[in-house]
């Protein structure tokens, strides 16, 4: 199946012409990630406090970078957990630091371990790390430990998916939120927008190459549910959540079932629809009315919570 470029939102297009659609192999990974490393940033907003804190990990230190407006004590936190097909990426990303500076909280954003060389579980016990981290040492990190969320977009909402469901089954801290920004949770794509192959930046060959590095093979209906959320076969007692995604983006119907299958266990859930969205396309083109009404949406939901 393809895509009909018709349907995209016009002020997004002209962002395809200078980033075509993404490819990746355990071949090139090295030089996509350089690529990707190389790609201008924005500078953080102003008067942001930053610092890395270092956590440890079952197999070593994980640096986690901090974020905050204030330095005021109580505050609310947000653990974040950055994109990139769980085998690119790093934590010092726009949208944590915005978040950080928009609601006025603590966003921790954690260096989490990369595939291939570190497949699941690494990433997952990284930011279950944090997790057990941020909410022992909250007197000292000065937030309100009742007032914890846990977020990421693309890949990192695919982990804040897979670390609620841990956290469920294991010490199950508070969290007012989980924020899900068009999470990576399904490594079949056997859904109809899951069959169009053409899709802008993240095609469905990349995710499915992604995917492959980062379960280290292809374990199909049989993945972790702590790896692919889709697989869970309870998602009862699971954090209040937000998710969304864009109407033309691979992930589209994969979310909407697992946003239904939320609100079927009865978890407060609110499922945000973007027409003419493909995926992160409010990253390469902030400025469209229909990316701002995206990060309108989620900052909201983050407010909202952890008043």
């Amino acid at each position: 199946m393809k895509l009909d470029y018709s349907r995209l939102d016009p002020e997004l297009l002209p962002a395809l012409e200078a980033f075509p659609e993404l490819e990746i192999s355990r071949d090139n990974i090295d030089e996509v990630r350089a690529l990707i490393a190389a790609t201008p940033k924005p500078p953080p907003p102003e008067g942001l406090f930053q610092r890395v804190e270092e956590v440890s990990s079952p197999d070593g230190k994980v640096p986690v970078h901090v974020y905050r407006k204030s330095e005021r004590a109580g505050q609310a936190g947000l653990l974040w957990i950055h994109g990139g097909g769980y085998v690119m990426g790093t934590p010092d990303d726009q949208r944590s630091m915005t978040i950080a500076d928009h609601c006025d909280i603590t966003v921790f954003s954690v260096d989490y371990r990369l595939a291939p060389e570190h497949p699941f579980p690494a990433a997952l016990d990284d930011c279950y790390s944090t997790l057990c981290w941020i909410m022992d040492q909250a007197e000292r990190l000065g937030i309100d430990r009742n007032r914890v969320a846990i977020g990421g977009a693309s890949a990192g909402g695919g982990l804040a998916a897979g670390l609620a469901l841990r956290n469920r089954d294991a010490a199950n801290h508070p969290l007012r939120l989980q924020l899900l920004v068009y999470p990576m949770i399904d490594n079949l794509h056997a859904t109809e927008t899951g069959q169009i192959e053409n899709h802008p930046i993240w095609t469905r060959s990349a995710s499915f190459s992604a995917w492959e590095m980062y379960l280290d093979g292809e374990p199909g209906p049989a993945a972790s549910p702590y790896a692919a959320a889709t697989r869970a076969a309870d998602v009862s007692g699971l954090p209040p959540t937000y998710i969304n995604v864009g109407v033309e983006d691979l992930f589209r119907d994969e979310v909407i079932d697992y946003g239904r299958r939320l609100m079927a266990a009865g978890i407060p859930c609110e499922l945000a629809l973007f027409p003419g969205m493909y995926h992160a396309g409010e990253v390469f083109t902030p400025d469209a009315a229909i990316s701002q009404r995206l990060n309108r949406s989620l900052l909201a939901a983050v407010t909202d919570a952890l008043r």
